[in-house]
């Protein structure tokens, strides 16, 4: 089977160009001025955008966290994510303390396989370091799974500052590399502990327990075990200025530093955590959102290319879940959603605004991801021989976000009435149409993605 898209702008991160794109099976098989393939069936793409399908690296299903399980799984999460336009998404595989990497993996797989609508792959967390977890990173590679991920907080998930020194230098020896979720768990531990003895037990709270340095310190913490380690490292979800800032300085030492952000630390502020009738609670995620400011400066940093990738880390909660914590804000399932809505917002709120332009956004979603992440040889940008996941946006119009129309599995929408630019027309996973006009085609088509080593940029 083949399809000809015609008259397309088609967009990638170095450069865009109105053509032809021909599809042939899975694969794109031909991009040129002019294509004639009577066989094929023809999509008039004029006046529409062709973006890479997008790749988030960075979500969260069927996760059993903070005495819950996360609202969605595989399913409704994959189909969510198909439908705003992610054809591909890097979940975590979390083996618990005490249980070995394979077992995690395994246990990831059973909950993924066939029942994802889009493709998918996992990074492991090492929330557990000894000689049997460092002889099983090998074996991890050899099965695709080429990225990790190390907590500098969570009782449950962090291994302390010696075995994240040890696992870098352990993960760069195979060429792997390593995410890092970094805020400072004994500062925060202490800010929590002092609003509990004043009775301070509100969401409004939750902002000022993980404050902005406590993330930037353990950020510099991170980047100064990275270079003693001489390897590579990603700080995931950054957030505020002075992370930026050490993240900066670390590179004009000359280290390898790739940093990440989430459509919430550009688009929703700290303020909401005091809205009435604990409606704070459903933003409570962490780090938590930040300030005007340090909104303004990740915008500057992605136009400027010191942020390579925008992820979710999608990690929902229904109403009643979040309402756990109603009498105490750190009992509160701690995630928002995000996969459905962030290459609509990205487009509306970055491209459209005049923030960063279209090949940046095709940067961001999809081509940094599949370099960094092992996946740059078929995913990742539009190009003859890679994987036809391909997105078709029509920049014209305007629509709302409503939780009442979202396929994610939860009664709210933290981006609830956003005004969106334009919209997703359809989106084809390896070829085949998968979503029309929001109704999503392809309800388990989605295939473990074997990733390859990260391509460092």
């Amino acid at each position: 089977m083949k399809t000809l898209f015609r008259n397309a702008v088609v967009v990638n991160a170095d450069g865009s160009r109105t053509c032809d794109v021909l599809v042939c099976g899975e694969k794109i098989e031909r991009i040129d001025e002019r294509i004639d393939c009577p066989e094929a069936e023809l999509i008039d793409c004029t006046g529409l955008l062709l973006f890479p399908g997008a790749i988030d690296a960075h979500t969260h299903f069927d996760l059993d966290v903070a005495g819950t399980t996360t609202a969605d799984d595989f399913r409704t999460g994959g189909r969510a994510a198909l439908r705003g336009g992610t054809t591909t998404v890097i979940d975590f595989a979390c083996p618990n303390k005490g249980e070995s990497l394979q077992y995690g993996l395994e246990l990831w797989q059973k909950k993924a396989q066939g029942r994802t609508a889009c493709d998918y792959g996992f990074h492991m967390t090492i929330d557990d370091w000894n000689d049997s977890i460092r002889g099983e990173i090998p074996a991890m590679i050899r099965q695709g799974v080429t990225s990790f991920k190390m907590y500098l907080t969570y009782p449950a998930m962090m291994i302390g500052d010696g075995a994240v020194f040890l696992a870098l230098r352990e993960l760069n020896r195979y060429g792997a590399i390593a995410g890092v979720h970094c805020e400072n768990a004994g500062v925060i531990d202490a800010l929590i502990a002092e609003k509990k003895a004043a009775g301070a037990l509100s969401p409004a709270s939750h902002p000022l327990c993980r404050p902005a340095l406590a993330e930037a310190e353990a950020v510099g913490r991170l980047l100064k075990m990275a270079a003693l380690a001489d390897a590579p490292v990603v700080t995931v979800h950054t957030t505020c200025v002075p992370a930026l800032e050490e993240i900066v300085a670390a590179r004009s030492r000359g280290q390898k530093v790739y940093v990440e952000t989430c459509p919430q630390y550009l688009l929703l502020e700290d303020s909401r955590y005091s809205l009435p009738d604990f409606e704070g609670a459903r933003y409570v995620c962490a780090p938590p959102l930040r300030k005007p400011a340090d909104q303004a400066r990740l915008w500057q940093a992605l136009a400027a290319g010191e942020i390579q990738t925008v992820n979710t880390d999608h990690c929902s909660f229904t109403l009643a879940q979040k309402d756990m914590g109603r009498e105490d804000f750190t009992k509160i399932p701690g995630g928002l959603p995000g996969v459905e809505t962030r290459l609509e917002l990205l487009y509306s709120y970055g491209v459209a605004a005049g923030r960063i332009t279209k090949e940046k956004m095709a940067e961001l979603l999809s081509a940094n991801n599949a370099k960094l992440y092992g996946l740059w040889d078929r995913k990742g940008a539009i190009r003859e021989g890679f994987d036809a996941d391909l997105v078709l946006y029509d920049p014209r119009g305007e629509h709302s976000i409503r939780a009442s129309e979202q396929l994610t599995n939860v009664d709210y929408n933290p981006y609830e009435g956003f005004p969106i630019t334009g919209s997703i027309r359809r989106v084809y996973l390896r070829g085949r149409l998968a979503v029309e006009d929001g109704r999503v085609l392809e309800e388990n088509g989605g295939q473990y993605l074997h990733r390859g080593l990260p391509l460092l940029f």
